[in-house]
């Protein structure tokens, strides 16, 4: 379970979150949801390290995560997929996925085999360099960089940004079976209403850098989601 309590988060003088909470559990899938410039990327980075909080914690199964930097964040367990892939496009996707080592003792450095099952395009391509792939191959890749971690949680950032329907799809069909496989928590920020509605079962809503709504999907009907977004 990841347990995010009164985060604040500044860039320079501009406070960006306010006192922002949430809770992730293990097994299902949540939500965070919000009109462009609310701070759900901030949040995101925030939670994975690569930006500094300045009020707040986070915690994983109740032990408090020092936050120092993405690799302090990345050894707790925490695995975050960034809006834009970040792919290394020089690199093969066999040595993209193996970057995912560098948190893991060495005894642990292996590529899970479930990776190739939930994406089989990515064991075809094995040599094949990740600036050579498609935006929806590389959403993929960037995915299972991050299950090559063996995360308690699973960060994404707009995973279904510029891709085709049929990858968004199969991006849906992965994280919905992670979410059944009941190892990890999974976090995702969405603008796509109706692919967020289909597979999270909680929500949080974020509206000028505060916490507007937190639901679970049970109480809380899509008309509704809309209303909070205003779309």
């Amino acid at each position: 379970m990841l347990d995010v309590r009164n985060i604040d988060l500044r860039y320079g003088q501009s406070q960006i979150l306010f006192d922002i909470s949430l809770r992730a559990e293990t097994g299902q899938i949540t939500a965070v949801m919000g009109n462009n410039g609310v701070g759900k990327t901030s949040l995101l980075k925030a939670i994975s390290g690569r930006h500094p909080i300045v009020g707040g914690a986070v915690s994983i199964n109740g032990q408090k995560v020092q936050l120092m930097s993405a690799y302090h964040a990345a050894r707790a367990g925490i695995a975050y997929v960034p809006q834009g892939r970040e792919v290394f496009p020089m690199m093969s996707v066999q040595e993209n996925l193996e970057t995912g080592f560098a948190c893991l003792p060495r005894g642990d450095r292996n590529i899970p085999d479930f990776v190739f099952t939930l994406f089989p395009v990515l064991k075809e391509m094995q040599s094949r360099r990740g600036g050579d792939l498609s935006g929806g191959q590389q959403q993929q890749l960037a995915i299972a960089r991050a299950l090559v971690t063996k995360p308690k949680v699973l960060l994404l950032d707009e995973p279904t940004e510029g891709i085709q329907p049929n990858v968004i799809h199969q991006i849906g069909d992965a994280l919905e079976f992670l979410r059944d496989e009941g190892h990890m928590a999974i976090v995702l920020v969405e603008q796509n209403a109706d692919f967020a509605y289909r597979i999270a079962d909680t929500f949080t809503v974020i509206e000028q850098g505060r916490v507007k709504r937190n639901a679970i999907k049970s109480a809380y009907p899509k008309e509704d989601l809309m209303a909070d977004l205003a779309l």
